[in-house]
């Protein structure tokens, strides 16, 4: 009879994942919030909880982590320094996207697993490289430009690729090898390093190699960039508070608004996502960049430097992006030959 007990709840989490997963973090968290008393949080960050009900939502539905809905309103919108924005999109999203990545796991959605694996390795030494080492050189206006320039130069070469609306797309990843592992990990390492310095750029960084060099589905590659993420979040939480100076106050006051909605909106845009077209994701994504970056352009004061700079992350992240869509089209050749 406890067996029998013990499988009928099992079934019932992996139906209902969703309010099953907030359900425990609303109960932690209440506990918590009465414990410290801290609902006089929400009368200074209540605009948070509203950003984050939507900017969760787009967390569980694409490759976009919450902080790369999280960074640029923070920091454009409402003028909060982008390492406070930083911080904040890291603990978020190791709640929020963790959650969506508990339902896909109970809904049994596709994901690549060795990129998981080795991605996910590259990625939590890129976002202790990011924090500690290239974040402290980008002055705040920088930090803005480069991280809408980079996401525009991948809107660009996934439109160029989504362009051949019958191309072939694979479920997993055709001939597995030492090379592709070590191709994960390397772009695990330049991701998390993103990811150090904005609080999102692994699950962009793995989502465009699976999807431009090995011709990944997006309705695969987009869980498992998603998945990534939350473990990449998580490993830089635990690496600035562990190892380091520990996250800003000022984010951890924003996190403590925000944790009972992404818990909520990231798996129901998880479970939103699945069965949708993958011309629907990326149409998704291109809409959501292509308004983060104009938003930059009128927002952050604009000088020939910074403009500058501004086109060289956007010719460098064109190269980089359209490389991979290269190595992609040759590698699709071998396996057809």
């Amino acid at each position: 009879m406890q067996n029998l007990g013990m499988l009928d709840l099992s079934y019932r989490i992996t139906r209902r994942p969703v309010l099953w997963g907030a359900a425990v973090v609303w109960s932690l968290w209440l506990a918590l919030m009465v414990v410290t008393d801290g609902w006089h949080l929400f009368r200074s960050g209540w605009f948070m909880s509203v950003t984050m009900a939507f900017g969760s939502f787009i967390a569980g539905a694409t490759s976009e982590g919450g902080g790369a809905v999280a960074f640029p309103v923070m920091t454009l919108g409402f003028g909060i320094a982008p390492a406070v924005a930083r911080d904040f999109s890291l603990l978020i999203q190791s709640v929020g996207m963790m959650a969506a990545a508990f339902t896909i796991y109970c809904l049994r959605v596709p994901v690549e697993r060795r990129a998981i694996l080795w991605a996910g390795l590259g990625g939590a030494v890129g976002v202790a490289l990011g924090l500690d080492v290239v974040a402290p050189l980008l002055p705040p206006a920088f930090t803005k430009l480069f991280f809408v320039s980079l996401w525009l130069s991948f809107a660009a070469a996934l439109y160029r690729i989504n362009r051949d609306r019958d191309r072939a797309v694979r479920p997993a990843i055709d001939g597995f090898g030492p090379v592709h592992a070590l191709l994960l990990f390397g772009t695990g390492v330049a991701g998390g390093t993103v990811s150090g310095i904005t609080g999102s750029g692994l699950d962009v960084a793995t989502f465009a190699l699976l999807v431009l060099a090995f011709r990944i589905d997006e309705r695969v590659a987009t869980p498992t960039s998603v998945v990534l993420m939350g473990m990449n979040a998580l490993a830089g939480v635990l690496w600035r508070e562990g190892v380091t100076t520990g996250m800003a106050a000022e984010a951890w006051g924003y996190w403590w608004v925000c944790v009972p909605v992404v818990v909520i909106g990231a798996p129901l845009g998880a479970r939103f996502i699945r069965g949708r077209s993958r011309h629907f994701v990326a149409g998704f994504l291109y809409v959501s960049i292509a308004v983060q970056y104009v938003a930059a352009l009128l927002i952050i004061p604009m000088t020939p430097l910074r403009l500058a700079f501004s086109a060289g992350i956007l010719a460098a992240g064109l190269l980089f992006f359209f490389a991979l869509w290269n190595m992609g089209h040759r590698r699709e050749a071998s396996l057809l030959a």
